[in-house]
């Protein structure tokens, strides 16, 4: 039987409130590079220019309440401890890898600009089935008309208030300007998935 690797500083191996260890999440990422979205969007980054290598999209044991996230220059987290389901992680790494593309085709993207920041999450909202109304429905959001708009809109809000840069008021500001631009741009998909 294989040592378990060890795992890297700072992170944990043990998992909290139900969620998969590290080893466990990187396991899930794995599988993850193999659906047809991940690697439609894999396929895509290397296209532009920004072609991803090991250790891109990485399980971490994360403190905050989050699923995941991106970082210029430090690439993909996924938080270990928040992921249930082979489906939750697949989403976080199609939502982080639709941010890492933007950042990849816009030289200029800046994170602190609350614009910018908003643009990239109603994409990522949009684009990734986020706001699947199976999705919503499972989070006790429903309507029968527009919940995937107002799924959107939600989560670009929590996502840009935590900006340190955007204020509420900033951010929302923000999201209705760039809305209409943002929304109905799909690259690199030809339409919404």
């Amino acid at each position: 039987m294989a040592d378990e690797p060890t795992p890297e500083p700072g992170t944990s191996t043990s998992a909290v409130n139900g969620g998969k260890t590290v080893n466990e999440c990187q396991d899930m990422i794995r599988r993850s590079l193999r659906t047809p979205m991940v690697k439609f969007l894999l396929e895509h980054l290397e296209k532009s220019g920004c072609g991803i290598g090991d250790g891109f999209i990485k399980a971490v044991h994360c403190e905050k309440k989050i699923a995941g996230g991106y970082t210029r220059g430090g690439g993909i987290m996924v938080c270990s401890n928040h992921m249930n389901m082979q489906d939750e992680v697949n989403q976080v790494v199609i939502h982080e890898l639709i941010h890492a593309f933007d950042d990849c085709r816009a030289a200029n993207l800046n994170w602190a600009n609350c614009a910018h920041h908003a643009c990239s999450e109603i994409r990522a909202g949009h684009l990734s089935g986020d706001c699947h109304y199976k999705r919503e429905f499972l989070r006790g959001f429903m309507k029968i008309r527009g919940h995937e708009q107002d799924c959107v809109r939600r989560r670009v809000m929590k996502s840009v208030t935590a900006n340190p840069y955007c204020s509420e008021a900033a951010a929302k500001d923000a999201m209705e300007a760039v809305w209409d631009v943002c929304y109905n741009d799909t690259q690199p998909f030809d339409r919404a998935p």
